[in-house]
């Protein structure tokens, strides 16, 4: 009988670990198990404003592995769409000012396109241009990406330029986030020059010399949620369960056991746990307490998504992206995407203008939990102030991500090591994937799944019966 894998959870991750084995020379059985009603998690596209809008992440990054990849061996390498090239904002000094040219992963790149954005005051600038003559100190291990930026550049580049942007992506707090598993280039930089500027110039990709720059975002026209429908075409030989919460699992014999809500009972040679840590962390427990305690201990964030479509007319000229908020400013917003003019598809087919604001970071799930009325009047009061739209908006929806969000503390890798090996002692043969490892976005994601799918195929046994077939022999 051929090898069974069951893959626990079909968000990005167990979908492209899920495609990865049923592709594989000598495909195993595979079967995957999804609690809710859908696969693809945290991807999701509604219709709103008259176009395919994602309401989870939106974009993938196009120099990080998987995302862009994947797509084109799917055959949607001509639905892939660059963001627009207007560049973004950050609200700071109770003002929209346009993020500098040239900067390196959020980091100034020059003084001058930094001293005229006036995100910084003179003191700011002066403490940032001490980076360029402090002594290196860069610490033997890791630490938090907000202690290495306010000890190179000072507190307000951390404060208005790298916390909106790191700390956003993670819904986190830079001072909380962990260099190595959040920001490894930083990490990097550091080790390359006493300077963190300078290692960043030293050590960042650019094109070649007189190459246009790539767009740094793509998504798919008609919505990144075509990306999981795509996969989970392609594994049409998977069984794939929607609906199905698993209870725990467990070791048997030579093998595991995944044990269903149901009560039914699947024996498995291999088994990819792609769930949220927390969920995981109650998945194993009963096998692997140590692991579950820690896995337990990725604290998460939660985030609330405000989707508000306007009428042309009540919007000013949109020229950018969007912007981010400082995170020395008292605003309820921390991000506004300007949908339709950062896609300019989007903009071909939209009956509105399409605004989408973000709400909450770690420690903020009071807000986030806030009714639906609540959190739009939130959005609209900053909108009011930042851009200056007091008209309601034609329509408006919300979408929350609780828990979804893990929050790398700092030595977080260590954990990750820590999870990795007492599974492995307690439950050979199971493999873990998902955000809350090695990388958030949607082309880590994929990148995690692959790589669970990988090490259980490199690790497989000559294959040998189910106890059930034991038994009926």
């Amino acid at each position: 009988m051929s090898r069974r894998v069951v893959i626990v959870g079909g968000g990005v991750a167990g979908l492209a670990a899920a495609q990865a084995l049923s592709a594989a020379d000598d495909a195993p059985q595979v079967t995957l198990l999804e609690g809710s009603e859908r696969v693809g998690g945290r991807i999701r596209t509604v219709p709103f404003g008259g176009v395919q809008l994602d309401v989870g992440p939106d974009a993938l990054l196009s120099r990080a592995p998987g995302g862009v990849e994947l797509c084109r061996s799917l055959g949607l390498g001509d639905e892939l769409v660059p963001c627009a090239d207007g560049g973004a904002f950050v609200w700071s000094r109770g003002k929209l000012r346009r993020l500098p040219a040239g900067l390196l992963a959020g980091l100034p790149a020059g003084p001058g396109e930094l001293l005229r954005s006036r995100i910084l005051s003179p003191a700011g600038l002066g403490r940032a241009g001490l980076d360029l003559v402090l002594p290196g100190n860069a610490p033997a291990g890791d630490e938090a990406i907000g202690a290495l930026v306010r000890r190179r550049l000072g507190g307000q580049v951390l404060d208005r330029l790298i916390d909106p942007l790191l700390g956003g992506i993670n819904a986190g707090h830079c001072d909380d986030l962990s260099v190595a598993a959040g920001a490894p280039y930083l990490a990097t930089a550091a080790r390359a020059n006493r300077s963190l500027v300078r290692g960043l110039r030293s050590t960042m990709p650019s094109p070649p010399s007189g190459a246009p720059r790539p767009p740094a975002f793509l998504t798919l026209r008609g919505g990144l949620e075509r990306l999981a429908g795509a996969l989970a075409e392609q594994i049409e030989g998977v069984d794939v369960r929607v609906n199905t919460p698993v209870l725990r699992i467990e070791r048997a014999g030579g093998g595991l056991v995944v044990v269903l809500q149901s009560g039914e009972r699947l024996d498995a040679d291999g088994v990819v746990l792609a769930l949220p840590a927390g969920p995981a962390a109650e998945v194993v427990r009963a096998a692997a307490p140590v692991a579950a305690d820690e896995l337990a201990g990725i604290r998460t964030a939660s985030v609330a998504l405000v989707a508000l479509a306007y009428p042309h007319e009540a919007v000013p000229p949109l020229d950018g992206t969007g912007f981010l908020v400082a995170r020395d400013e008292d605003l309820d917003i921390t991000a506004c995407t300007w949908a339709t003019a950062k896609w300019p598809h989007l903009a071909e087919g939209a009956t509105h203008t399409i605004l989408k604001c973000s709400l909450g970071r770690a420690g903020e799930d009071a807000v986030v939990r806030e009714p639906d009325d609540a959190l739009i009047a939130r959005a609209r009061r900053a909108l009011e102030r930042t851009m200056k739209i007091s008209q309601a908006p034609a329509d408006a929806i919300v979408v929350r991500h609780l828990d979804a969000f893990p929050q790398y503390a700092v030595g977080h890798l260590d954990r990750v090591t820590r999870i990795e090996e007492d599974l492995q002692a307690a439950l050979p043969g199971l493999a873990v994937a998902g955000n809350a490892y090695r990388g958030v976005g949607v082309p880590a994601c994929i990148t995690s799944g692959r790589a669970a799918a990988e090490r259980l195929l490199q690790a497989a046994p000559a294959p040998a019966p189910h106890p059930q077939e034991l038994n009926s022999r």
